[in-house]
């Protein structure tokens, strides 16, 4: 991508990178130091240890700390987290903004733990670290705030570096069209539970659940009044189903083992049939085990007919045209956890794909929750024209530049690319897409030529 095309991205990470770098002195000059107690020797040996939380990081990153002693963990951010010893029974409740625990290690034994939140997502954001014990009597000294390890121009640079290698090449494409069979009447389509690796962003492959091996799944276009089965194949390891959140099916067919159905075993297969009697704009995902198949990437999209826009009608103020024709669809799913994380259809910046467009293009945007947060998401310069909600046309559209999408809802966005430049499309939570090695995660552009 050409530099003329980065200039309000170089605006939106100078902006940032100010940030990071007020709030790391900010951060490097509240630190207190840990409780101690001289020992027989000379040696000193902490036995209390502060740990800040916040977005996304545990500093210090490294915690060292006496046989005995103790952890004070305070969270400094502005949503909740948590800290937990793996391994162990240790750790805080969800800490909201402010609130403080104090972790007693009691007779926990020398050695090396690892430590993360376990707030889905975090420790896939970066909220990992380790603790030493060491055994009593020892020296134990705290490590220094990971920030430390960071001078400001090393944290520009990251930042610059990350927003250049966008849109980085990476293998897998999610949302691909899947096609029917036509067999005695219906459109037949086949699904395929399965691990398969993933490559989130450049470097990072992980092992994804998914369906036909892509992340989002393939997407599901059928007209209204079409007869539809889906036949799913389940090569996962342990049993799944098949929940269609959005469309109206016979209780038989929800996909909730084993309340409707009867599980689907390793190596089973299930059918599902509906008649499509309305238009919709809907997503499919696993209901057993979801809170693990779900964020690791059972998730798609599927859409019934086509949506009804406000064309020749005023919109805050503005009176849009008697003929819209929508140049593109463009469906954009959400998630936040598991192993894909913080991503947008199932990549993570600079891998996301950017939207390309022709200057006065009308477009659609479909926002598609899967995660377990909410995210206001923002595109720079345009308006979002909300068409729709959970697929329903709204009798009163309204206007925003940024949209609360909560975790199962969809919305409906229609915008006029009526400005040509690279811009800028994000979760303005900016945690979400920013670390201190740079941008990532729900972050992408809209390009317009």
């Amino acid at each position: 991508m050409s530099e003329k095309r980065f200039d309000s991205f170089a605006i939106f990470a100078t902006f940032l990178v100010v940030l990071v770098a007020v709030s790391t002195i900010v951060a490097s000059t509240a630190d207190r130091p840990a409780d101690s107690s001289s020992k027989p020797g000379g040696s000193t040996t902490s036995t209390t240890v502060e740990v800040t939380l916040s977005e996304l990081s545990i500093t210090p990153a490294a915690i060292s700390v006496a046989q005995g002693g103790s952890l004070h963990v305070v969270n400094s951010g502005a949503i909740p987290h948590n800290f937990s010893i793996q391994g162990t029974a240790l750790k805080t409740a969800d800490l909201s903004g402010g609130e403080s625990e104090h972790l007693e290690l009691g007779d926990l034994e020398p050695g090396n733990y690892e430590v993360l939140c376990e707030v889905p997502g975090h420790a896939g954001g970066g909220m990992t670290g380790t603790l030493t014990i060491a055994a009593s009597g020892a020296p134990s000294v705290a490590a220094k705030p990971a920030a430390a390890d960071h001078t400001s121009a090393e944290m520009q640079q990251k930042m610059i570096d990350s927003m250049t290698a966008f849109p980085a090449k990476t293998e897998g494409i999610g949302n691909q069209l899947l096609e029917p069979k036509i067999e005695g009447g219906f459109k037949v389509y086949e699904l395929t539970a399965e691990v398969t690796k993933w490559e989130v962003s450049a470097g990072k492959t992980v092992d994804a659940w998914s369906y036909n091996g892509m992340v989002p799944a393939p997407m599901i276009k059928v007209n209204v009044g079409d007869k539809v089965k889906i036949n799913l194949h389940n090569k996962l390891e342990v049993g799944t189903d098949l929940h269609l959140h959005g469309i109206k099916m016979e209780n038989r067919f929800d996909g909730v083992a084993p309340l409707t159905q009867p599980l689907i075993e390793t190596g089973d297969t299930f059918t599902y049939e509906f008649t499509a009697k309305e238009p919709a704009v809907a997503m499919y995902h696993s209901h057993f085990m979801s809170q693990i198949g779900v964020p690791n990437g059972l998730f798609g999209t599927i859409y019934v007919g086509e949506m009804p826009l406000p064309v020749g009608r005023t919109v805050a103020g503005r009176q849009l045209p008697a003929g819209i024709d929508v140049a593109q669809r463009f469906p954009m799913v959400l998630n936040d956890s598991g192993v894909i994380g913080y991503s947008l259809n199932g990549k993570s910046f600079p891998a996301t794909a950017p939207i390309s467009g022709k200057l006065g293009d009308w477009v659609v945007f479909d926002y598609f929750n899967e995660g377990t947060q909410v995210h206001p998401m923002h595109l720079h310069r345009f308006d979002q024209i909300v068409i729709a909600k959970d697929g329903f046309p709204l009798d009163s559209p309204y206007t925003v530049d940024t949209l609360n999408v909560a975790p199962g809802e969809r919305y409906s966005v229609l915008v006029n690319l009526d400005t040509p430049g690279t811009w800028v499309w994000h979760c303005h939570i900016l945690p979400h897409v920013e670390k201190d090695d740079g941008m990532f995660g729900m972050v992408t552009a809209v390009v317009v030529k």
